[in-house]
């Protein structure tokens, strides 16, 4: 029978599967870097693209912000414009309303009555004189009852005085302004 050593045959193969199976072992530890380098493309693209679009949002809600307090401060702006407005009205409106109010004063003035201060708090007139007589001081007072412009008069103090030989009464009295009268013109 025949020798054959097949021994070195056996070895060149088993080494040529060994090459091969490292080879294998290669191309898949490439391939796995490779997939591991892509996902980690992939994943830090979309990070990126995330990062992008919540800057774009911040900036966009910056912008909406500052729009916002704008819209605030315009807002302030009106709601002064409109105080300012209603308060040019309301002086406008009582601009007439003093002048009746003083001409009222005058046409219930009795003979023998002068006023030497007059005071204006609100709807409410607090007036001090002079009379003659405590008789003219009850003349005025039921003259400024029966105006239409002044109502609930009140007198508060009456003093009597002689002053160069004439007797006079020093008055202090209150009187509303009516509520009826008010905004009327004419």
């Amino acid at each position: 029978m025949a020798r054959i050593n097949l021994k070195p045959w056996r070895a060149g193969l088993r080494a040529e599967k060994q090459r091969q199976f490292i080879m294998v072992i290669v191309g898949f530890a490439i391939a796995g870097l490779g997939y591991i380098l892509a996902v980690d493309r992939i994943i830090d693209n979309a990070i990126d693209n995330q990062n992008y679009r919540n800057s774009y949002l911040q900036g966009e809600i910056a912008a909406l912000d500052r729009k916002i307090q704008e819209i605030e401060k315009l807002r302030e702006k009106r709601d002064q414009l409109i105080e300012r407005m209603r308060v040019i009205q309301e002086l406008q409106g009582n601009r007439p309303v003093i002048v009746h109010l003083f001409d009222e004063l005058v046409r219930t003035i009795p003979d023998g009555v002068y006023f030497t201060k007059l005071d204006r708090k609100g709807e409410l007139l607090s007036i001090q004189g002079k009379a003659e007589s405590n008789n003219r001081i009850s003349s005025l007072m039921r003259n400024l009852n029966a105006s239409n412009w002044l109502e609930e008069p009140n007198l508060t103090s009456v003093k009597a005085k002689e002053e160069d030989g004439v007797s006079a009464n020093d008055f202090d009295l209150t009187v509303k302004r009516s509520i009826a009268t008010n905004g009327q013109e004419g």
